[in-house]
């Protein structure tokens, strides 16, 4: 391919695009992963990047779940992040199982690219809404400033 072929092919990328193949080569599944993680750095704080894994079971099998992002509470415990552009009904399901399964054990909360996008064309429900239907914490595009400082030690 010739250079300005390769110019007309890189240009013709959607920013879309060009944000996965950055956040891909960063180490990242998705722009919103790596958005994240940038926060998370910015705050000051360790990047524990799908480091754990959840042991549940799905009916009739074993299986694991790494969340995204773990950060730290003031107890000293951790919770989790977990990024989401799109939210299935098997992401949904899997949520549902492992907090069913691990009662209050397990603190996931959610970010999302678009907290009002609807669980499936034509669904009254908006992700906010299915979390506040079923307990979990989200917000919208970037983590809440109270969820990163949530781990500082008082003074």
């Amino acid at each position: 391919m010739t250079t300005q072929c390769l110019l007309k092919a890189e240009s013709s990328l959607t920013i879309s695009k060009r944000r996965r193949r950055s956040a891909i080569a960063r180490g990242y599944r998705s722009g919103l992963e790596d958005a994240v993680s940038r926060q998370i750095e910015d705050a000051g704080l360790i990047v524990c990047y799908e480091q754990d894994q959840i042991t549940y079971v799905w009916p009739e099998r074993a299986s694991k779940y790494t969340p995204d992002f773990r950060l730290p509470k003031a107890d000293g415990a951790t919770f989790y992040v977990e990024t989401k552009g799109r939210f299935t009904v098997e992401d949904r399901q899997k949520h549902l199982l492992i907090r069913e399964q691990h009662g209050d054990a397990y603190d996931i909360r959610f970010v999302f690219s678009n907290q009002n996008a609807k669980l499936y064309k034509g669904s009254p429900t908006s992700y906010a809404q299915w979390c506040e239907q079923h307990g979990f914490a989200y917000a919208h595009k970037t983590i809440p400033e109270e969820w990163l400082t949530e781990g500082e030690k008082e003074s």
